[in-house]
């Protein structure tokens, strides 16, 4: 059987590893091409995007992909939705491998916010220092915030024409230590911590940090998703995978 893997998070590369063991189950792995120099997953590979729902559906058929699993970054709602479509036209099965949210603790300081528009506008006279971890494509929300100073952590630079805040860029990737992320806040002062919610380990040293030395966190809350069945860990995906093998 041949499963295609929507890929881009740690999950889906763990995924793929996993199934590249397993006899009789053939996985493709499907990167969106936005990072310059992907972790590259064991298995069949693909980078681009497909062309919307249509696109998708015809990839599924002429490569007869079986099952299809989303493993999709929590904020990739467009293609989470396109696999949703481009599934149901075809008739294959699809399952979503969706990292749980990070839960607000005890210590921390949390301003919640829908869009990262939002999250710009609640750094207004708030926030003087901000450690930035929206990623490189949301930069321009911020540009405007000339009296802030930020320090924008991304795996790869923006583009010489990109609107970029005041501040300094620091390119890096994940996995993240906290006794890193604790450097990080000391260092540069830092008073507020921009953020996604996207879960998991890789960038939760950041939170914990956080609350450690009571920096304040303006978290973005995750868009929707389509319906569907859906797990929170890889195993639960295996399981998932060996029930329709």
């Amino acid at each position: 059987m041949r499963v295609l893997i929507l890929g881009g998070t740690g999950d889906a590369a763990e995924l793929a590893a996993k199934v590249a063991t397993i006899q009789g189950l053939e996985a493709i792995t499907s990167l969106a091409g936005r990072t310059r120099e992907p972790s590259i997953p064991l298995g069949d590979l693909r980078v681009g995007g497909f062309g919307g729902v249509a696109g998708l559906a015809s990839y599924l058929r002429i490569m007869q992909i079986d099952l299809l699993i989303d493993a999709t970054h929590p904020f990739a709602t467009q293609i989470s939705f396109n696999a949703a479509d481009a599934a149901t036209e075809v008739g294959v099965p699809r399952l979503m491998l969706i990292r749980p949210p990070w839960e607000k603790e005890s210590g921390d300081r949390w301003i919640e916010v829908d869009r990262v528009e939002a999250a710009a506008t609640a750094l207004q006279n708030q926030a003087q220092r901000v450690f930035l971890t929206v990623g490189r494509q949301e930069l321009a929300a911020f540009a405007y915030l000339e009296k802030i100073w930020f320090l924008m952590r991304m795996i790869d630079p923006p583009g010489d024409e990109a609107l970029v805040p005041p501040g300094m860029v620091l390119c890096d990737r994940g996995p993240f230590t906290l006794n890193n992320e604790r450097q990080i806040l000391i260092n540069n002062k830092i008073d507020t911590i921009v953020s996604k919610n996207s879960g998991g380990d890789a960038t939760k040293a950041k939170i914990i940090a956080a609350r450690e030395l009571g920096v304040k966190v303006v978290m973005v809350n995750r868009p929707p998703i389509p319906p569907g069945e859906q797990v929170s860990n890889v195993d639960a995906a295996l399981t998932w995978l060996f029930d329709r093998c």
